[in-house]
């Protein structure tokens, strides 16, 4: 398929793989790089020593495009951008934050920059800062998310409608059909995050893929949004965070509950009731652990066939 988000990336099929934190390592990137999408390493859970490690294992497992995703509310930002421009990242996926101080900084060195939006106001304002495409990301995603709980089916057509760059949908897709209806509402590309999240390259502890295959519809919720909205798991560590908020807590002794580290200690350590379950609403949906590549596979063949479906009503 040829399209202008293959064509940006250099790629053969506009499927893009999230850069999660505590999943989205080397391993995986190459993999979903490998197989013909668009593989993204997950800086947002790395030092910068550990990013540059990452980069480098990349490049020496594919000769094909790949990306690295940074949440420009990274501490060490300075040092991350160091290190994309020293190992010549030619793309980059900016989160969490304002895209205008530092996609001039990458388009100065030649990356092709995409920014990850909630709103059309904020899709807008990563036009109008020279980012090459946006991701419209609705609420039904995993991690940390938007404010405005705007669901995937309003987000992507408001977003598609008001941008001249190509919109990649993001936010409870995870199949085949799914990529077709954001197709449908003005999507040129998709960013998928747990169904690759759980895959076999992931580098997510195993007890978090097995809980997520698992995991039944309606077991995700949108919780903490005093502090930053984030879509995860219910468990004990969820229970301690809805009894915080049920009784109206501070933002500061909310953030003492959070502590250090706790997304780590769910999805990297496999600590299922202690740790932060970061997951989508898709993940209802996935019952298996998978290649990356079987998985690019299947999103595909089942693309096309339901748009061969739709062809012929």
């Amino acid at each position: 398929m040829k399209n202008r988000i293959t064509e940006l990336f250099g790629i053969e099929y506009p499927i893009i793989q999230a850069g999660m934190v505590w999943c989205s390592g080397w391993k995986l990137a190459s993999a979903v790089s490998n197989a013909g999408g668009l593989g993204l390493i997950g800086s947002g859970s790395m030092y910068p020593e550990t990013l540059k490690e990452h980069v480098v294992k990349c490049k020496e497992a594919t000769d094909k495009p790949f990306g690295v995703n940074v949440p420009l509310l990274y501490p060490d930002i300075d040092k991350i951008m160091k290190i994309i421009e020293e190992e010549q990242i030619k793309i980059v996926f900016t989160s969490a934050g304002n895209p205008t101080t530092w996609t001039p900084v990458l388009k100065q060195m030649g990356a092709t920059v995409v920014h990850v939006v909630s709103s059309a106001k904020f899709a807008l304002k990563s036009e109008q800062s020279g980012v090459d495409a946006v991701v419209a990301e609705g609420f039904e995603a995993g991690g940390h998310n938007g404010r405005e709980e705007t669901t995937s089916f309003c987000l992507i057509p408001s977003v598609s409608e008001v941008v001249k760059i190509p919109t990649i949908a993001a936010g409870g897709i995870g199949t085949g059909k799914g990529m077709m209806a954001a197709f449908a509402l003005g999507a040129e590309g998709v960013q998928i995050g747990s169904r690759f999240a759980i895959s076999e390259e992931s580098s997510a502890h195993i007890n978090f893929k097995k809980r997520i295959v698992e995991a039944g519809e309606g077991e995700t919720v949108l919780t903490m949004k005093k502090l930053t909205p984030v879509r995860i798991i219910k468990n004990s560590f969820y229970s301690l965070i809805k009894d915080a908020e049920d009784k109206c807590v501070s933002n500061e002794e909310l953030s003492q509950i959070l502590g250090r580290s706790r997304a780590k200690k769910g999805i990297f350590e496999g600590n299922l009731e202690d740790g932060e379950l970061e997951i989508g609403q898709i993940s209802g949906n996935i019952k298996d652990i998978l290649s990356a590549r079987e998985i690019l596979k299947n999103i595909w063949e089942e693309f096309i066939s339901t748009k061969k479906r739709l062809k012929d009503l």
